[in-house]
């Protein structure tokens, strides 16, 4: 297909999908306001608040956290129409076995960064609340907006969802032979400084909640190694002793594989004699090719 051709499905299939997250994102409106999914949401917050109920300083604030709502509910609805359409536009570049890696890999990722915002939500971040209400606790009263606290819980569901990706990232990695454990094992030092990277880009901006990223990230890394290392075992087949030692030809087609050096285990190479002549004397092993 030619290049413009490409640009032109692209465009399509991008306005198909804004089409489907504007309709979504209507739906997502009349959801918010027949279900209470604001109150919901305020649940981990409430019993550490006067009366149980957010502040909002601006007359707009309402509505604005509404649309906001309506929008995140709209694009969950549309998001598997969205997978769809960034599948079909991508898969016809993509080889057989590319396809057979990553066709699971997306269901299991989808489901990863759901299974971590909600254990974001159910357990993490009402403790993560409870620990930071309780410093001067004696000499300051909480004022919480609405805006704060929404921009605060969902930056660190999404954080938790991204960093419970992690995992399947390394797993399909190593799948296709890019990673292997003792690489993950060798650049540990790497991961904890890129951990405290993405801890302090990702988490809400309070010492207290890049640590507890960043330590639940390495635990993540530390489930990667594994994952991959159970990965790597059954790539390899049964009764492998692993790769042997690297062989080496020479340019000449009659000499065969040999190791710099003669070491044990490749016969050394002698020429065949030539037709109708006397067999040469026997001879030492060739000297290694030089190296380059």
């Amino acid at each position: 297909m030619p290049f413009l051709d490409h640009l032109e499905e692209l465009r399509w299939r991008i306005l198909y999908s804004l089409l489907a997250i504007l309709l979504t994102t209507l739906v997502g409106w009349v959801l918010v306001e027949r279900v209470d999914i604001i109150g919901l949401l305020i649940r981990p917050v409430a019993p550490l608040v006067p009366g149980g109920r957010l502040k909002f300083t601006s007359p707009t604030e309402p509505f604005l956290i509404t649309l906001k709502f309506a929008f995140v509910v709209g694009l969950l609805l549309a998001s598997p129409f969205v997978i769809y359409q960034a599948w079909a536009f991508l898969a016809p570049a993509l080889y057989e076995r590319e396809k057979r890696v990553i066709v699971p890999a997306l269901s299991v990722g989808v489901l990863l960064f759901l299974g971590g915002a909600s254990a974001a939500y159910l357990w993490a971040l009402p403790r993560v609340l409870r620990v930071l209400f309780s410093f001067q606790r004696a000499v300051l009263e909480p004022i919480i907006t609405a805006d704060k606290y929404f921009g605060f819980a969902a930056q660190f569901m999404i954080a938790c969802g991204l960093a419970a990706e992690l995992p399947l990232v390394i797993v399909v990695l190593a799948a296709l032979g890019i990673v292997t454990p003792q690489f993950l094992v060798r650049n540990l030092r790497y991961a904890v400084v890129l951990s405290a990277v993405a801890a302090a880009l990702l988490a809400p901006p309070d010492a207290f909640s890049m640590v507890v990223g960043m330590v639940f990230l390495l635990l993540l890394y530390g489930v990667s190694i594994l994952g991959a290392w159970v990965v790597t075992r059954r790539r390899a087949p049964r009764g492998a002793a692993g790769p042997g030692p690297p062989r080496y030809w020479s340019s000449c087609p009659w000499e065969g594989p040999r190791l710099p050096g003669g070491k044990a285990g490749y016969p050394a190479p002698t020429r065949p004699p030539a037709t109708g002549a006397a067999s040469p004397a026997p001879r030492g092993p060739l000297a290694p090719p030089a190296r380059r």
